[in-house]
């Protein structure tokens, strides 16, 4: 190959890189109006990944083809975990349904004539139970754990009683303000939670008591430069979802609760703990905010073992 020739090449494509890499700049704005933080990072740092291997086998965004996706797909397929597990299906759900959305934006903005994406099918995702859930006395010795005589100690208080109220996640948690909670009527806002959806959950009363009381005796003391989020870490920061799970830990192991305790774990577990009182299931849809209800039902089958646990103990044929 003539060096003229070369050097048109490498013209070519830097300028195809740079119109791929204004499209993403385009789509970048569009996530953010869209989808919530952690959510928009992850789908632009997948659309990233894609990018990158198609440019290592010589494709342009622009001549990409389904054939290209299926491909990556059975990429993702093939890689490991560091310790050499692959990866769980709602992972690469999760990946591919990036893509979907990136290329979805481009051929309804018209830069692109087709969709690639479009046909592709997302991998089944295998049903997977809760893998711990607190039992009642659990919950409260871990709901007592904190020494309400500190200022930490009502903080991680009013914490642990709205994760065992609402179930709410960790990161609905975070972005939470003093304006979105009612102590009078018992109701917590939760402003642009997942799928940027708003709800109104009710609060029991211990959990509006805690409130109540972090922010009349506790919450003022943390406030240094940010004033805006109703929990705030010990220098006055936002609380974040590490910091949260650190909590929880804590006064878990505090309790001496032997299991992995987490802020889901909390959110499983008051789920099972209504559904096992005879709530409905449509209400405890609402109060942990799925989008679907076959996302809640799967905390039948937790109550379904529980009961085959009682049939094999009890019963006189359940052996």
């Amino acid at each position: 190959m003539s060096p003229n020739l070369r050097k048109r090449e490498r013209n070519q494509q830097a300028t195809m890189s740079e119109k791929a890499g204004r499209l993403v700049g385009l789509y970048e704005d569009d996530v953010r109006v869209r989808y919530e933080a952690k959510t928009g990072h992850e789908y632009l740092r997948e659309v990233a990944s894609f990018l990158s291997w198609l440019e290592n086998r010589g494709v342009t965004l622009a001549l990409a083809r389904t054939e290209d996706v299926l491909s990556y797909q059975s990429f993702l397929y093939a890689q490991r975990k560091p310790n050499g597990k692959p990866y769980s299906s709602g992972n690469l759900k999760n990946r591919i349904k990036a893509l979907k959305s990136f290329f979805r934006f481009l051929y309804r903005r018209r830069y692109l004539l087709h969709d690639p994406a479009a046909s592709v099918d997302y991998p089944r995702s295998e049903r997977r139970l809760p893998r711990v859930i607190l039992t009642r006395e659990e919950a409260r010795k871990i709901l007592e754990a904190p020494d309400p005589m500190t200022v930490t100690g009502l903080r991680d208080r009013a914490i642990l009683e709205t994760f065992y109220a609402t179930g709410i996640r960790a990161g609905e948690l975070s972005n939470l303000t003093p304006d979105d909670v009612d102590t009078e009527e018992r109701v917590l806002r939760i402003v642009l939670g997942k799928g940027r959806r708003d709800r109104r959950v009710p609060l029991t009363r211990a959990a509006a008591e805690a409130l109540d009381l972090y922010l009349a005796k506790a919450r003022a003391k943390l406030v240094r430069r940010e004033k805006r989020f109703l929990f705030l870490q010990n220098r006055g920061s936002r609380m974040d979802s590490s910091t949260l799970n650190r909590i929880v830990r804590q006064w878990a192991a505090a309790a001496r609760v032997k299991k992995r305790v987490t802020c889901h774990v909390f959110r499983h577990s008051v789920a099972t703990h209504l559904l096992k009182g005879r709530a409905d299931i449509r209400h405890i849809q609402a109060l942990l905010g799925h989008a679907s209800l076959a996302t809640t039902q799967r905390y039948t089958h937790v109550e379904l073992q529980d009961l085959q646990k009682v049939i094999r103990r009890a019963h006189p044929r359940g052996r």
